[in-house]
């Protein structure tokens, strides 16, 4: 099968989009399949045998660091000489409606996935306004879809809520070859402490950024004597946190991949998770891999990485005391801990990046039979 991806993030980028789309693509790969990827510029010329075609962009103004990449007459001509099967818009927006554009006009078979809560990151930088106009926008291009992606059963509910059709679940993977337990080590527990490995880790993986909610996390550090807070990545919100979060006990370590976040992960004691504009929360899982229990806001697709009880806790998002109990219950019972750390890792051992691209290569040939 050839496929051509129109996406809006990718390599050099780090995030959740990105984690998924360059493990689809080497599963992808290794199917055999051939695969075109259009990106904005600056990403590497290929990627796990795909070649990548990248546009210029501008700025985003929310996230400056991320491109808008308008028409460019060279996609037309690179789709025609590819001959894909069909076109994969990933979180179309405006690159991305060029693949809408393109599978409309060269007549093939359009796949669109939605992994980012867009619309609602707007009200927090004051454009909540713009929400209805958005999401029929959106709706738009995604309505054009033989077939809508999505990562978790309650974005489902959402998208149909607004009034997107033919919405398929799109399994999210893990890497548990690399995120595991005995990626552990004393070396990384110092680094993450500021020198002080045997206090309680607490560790939060991902964009800093207003919706993220991390600011709540200062309250357990008030109330929960001997933790400490790493907070992994980095972001739009970076200098406003250091500023919240100084003379706290908290380390910023900055942006960690590989091995190195392998590592991160598995030395900490407990994830903390306090968004509550998840699509679904891929650091989740990834914490999970690592053996490590995961304490997060009741919201959105939580329900569906942290088994209550099980892997983990919920608590009631915007309740502070709630959020410090539930991290209290579980660093003062190393047993509990060690026992949801066990479960964690066994949940995730059933979420494999082959599995889940064996899921939409099943979508991609419903869509062309379609």
């Amino acid at each position: 099968m050839r496929i051509a991806f129109f996406t809006e993030t990718f390599l050099p980028s780090t995030d959740g989009v990105v984690t998924r789309l360059t493990h689809t693509l080497e599963e992808l790969h290794r199917l055999g399949a051939e695969v075109l990827v259009f990106a904005p510029k600056g990403a590497p010329p290929s990627y796990a045998g795909a070649r990548v075609y990248g546009l210029p962009g501008v700025p985003f103004p929310l996230y400056p660091e991320k491109k808008i990449c308008p028409p460019h007459p060279g996609v037309g001509r690179a789709l025609k000489s590819f001959e894909p099967d069909l076109i994969h818009a990933v979180n179309p927006f405006i690159l991305g409606a060029g693949g809408v554009y393109y599978a409309r006009r060269l007549s093939l078979p359009l796949v669109a996935s939605y992994h980012t809560n867009l619309v609602t990151y707007a009200s927090y930088y004051g454009l909540g306004f713009t929400e209805r106009v958005a999401w029929s926008y959106f709706r738009n291009l995604h309505n054009k879809a033989i077939i809508n992606l999505c990562t978790s059963e309650a974005t489902r509910d959402q998208l149909l809520g607004e009034g997107i059709k033919r919405v398929r679940v799109w399994p999210q993977g893990v890497d548990a070859r690399r995120f595991r337990p005995d990626r552990a080590s004393r070396d990384w527990r110092i680094k993450l402490s500021d020198g002080r490995p045997d206090q309680k880790i607490l560790l939060y993986v991902g964009r800093l950024a207003a919706e993220k909610g991390i600011g709540r996390l200062k309250a357990v550090l008030r109330e929960v004597p001997g933790s400490r807070l790493a907070i992994v990545g980095d972001g739009p919100a970076r200098k406003a946190l250091e500023k919240k979060f100084r003379g706290t006990p908290t380390v910023f370590a900055g942006l960690l991949t590989g091995d190195d976040l392998a590592a991160a992960f598995a030395s900490a004691d407990l994830f903390l998770f306090p968004s509550i504009t998840e699509t679904l929360g891929i650091a989740m899982i990834e914490a999970l891999s690592s053996g490590l229990p995961v304490v997060a806001a009741r919201s959105g697709a939580s329900h569906e990485v942290v088994s209550e009880g099980g892997n983990g806790l919920l608590y009631e998002p915007g309740s502070d005391k709630a959020l410090v109990a539930a991290v209290r219950r579980i660093l003062e019972n190393d047993a509990l801990r060690q026992a949801l750390g066990r479960c964690a890792r066994a949940a995730a051992e059933k979420r494999g990046w082959e599995a889940s691209t064996a899921t939409l290569v099943d979508y991609y040939e419903e869509a062309v039979r379609l």
